[in-house]
């Protein structure tokens, strides 16, 4: 079986079965309120997170949201 890989943040990571971007959030422990995320440079809807397969050469950044006055 042929892995897939897929960058995250700029970091490049190999995965060896088919996972959504739920899934790979739950296993980087990332709490979904508290940012937005860019899937192959697009804003990508939160509702569409368990949807959406990792396919390899993927791009997915967290950009985190920051309160301030």
């Amino acid at each position: 079986m042929l892995g897939k890989n897929f960058f995250l943040n700029g970091h490049e990571f190999f995965i060896f079965e088919d996972r959504t971007i739920s899934e790979i959030l739950d296993y980087f422990n990332y709490q979904n309120c508290l940012f937005v995320i860019e899937y192959n440079n697009l804003i990508c809807d939160q509702n569409e997170w368990s949807h959406i397969k990792i396919n390899s050469k993927d791009k997915i950044e967290i950009i985190t949201i920051v309160g301030g006055g």
